[in-house]
């Protein structure tokens, strides 16, 4: 029996680039403008289509729900990192670490619940910067108690380095498909 695919949605995204007229690239007469966006739910990277007469600036929120959108007409689908502009590619980082730090509590909570993947690999020697030695600081720590805070991670667990940029990086690297496990993404 096999059961139907469900589709993942974004109900909001931030903008990373605008195109008014569209790819430079495309050869088309009729040049729809894009926005590629990052969508906030799944972390996904998405091609939104705009609705006319509104321009909209990289950093923005915007509703791409199932409701009424303002200035979004539909979502044309999920790119790839490579296929991002240049403008794209230089606010992703961050874009990511403001929304990592708006949503501290989504991701310090991954701190908390990290599980071992095999008898030799665990969650958390999945983020950058993060071997054995630091796993295990941060295994016997939370133990204690549970972390609060990045501030609460890096006063506890000493010599870490920054949790922030550490998911910003394994953020990028699983948009990137180099990773084998996905800890924060979608497909």
């Amino acid at each position: 029996m096999e059961f139907p695919k469900q589709t993942v949605r974004e109900e909001k995204a931030i903008v990373l680039d605008y195109l008014e007229h569209g790819y430079p690239f495309d050869e088309s007469n009729m040049k729809t403008p894009i926005v590629q966006a990052l969508g906030l739910d799944f972390l996904t990277l998405l091609e939104l289509i705009p609705k006319k007469g509104f321009q909209l600036q990289p950093y923005q929120e915007v509703y791409i729900g199932e409701g009424k959108r303002e200035e979004i007409h539909h979502t044309k689908g999920r790119i790839p990192l490579e296929r991002l502009t240049a403008t794209a590619k230089n606010e992703l980082p961050h874009v990511l670490e403001k929304y990592v730090s708006q949503d501290e509590k989504r991701f310090v909570e991954f701190f908390n619940k990290a599980q071992p993947l095999s008898m030799r690999m665990h969650q958390l020697e999945l983020i950058p910067g993060f071997g054995k030695k630091h796993m295990w600081e941060v295994l016997e720590a939370r133990k204690v108690r549970l972390f609060e805070s990045f501030e609460d991670l890096k006063n506890r667990v000493k010599l870490l380095p920054d949790p922030r940029q550490a998911v910003v990086k394994r953020i990028i690297a699983e948009m990137q498909g180099k990773e084998k496990y996905r800890v924060f993404t979608t497909v």
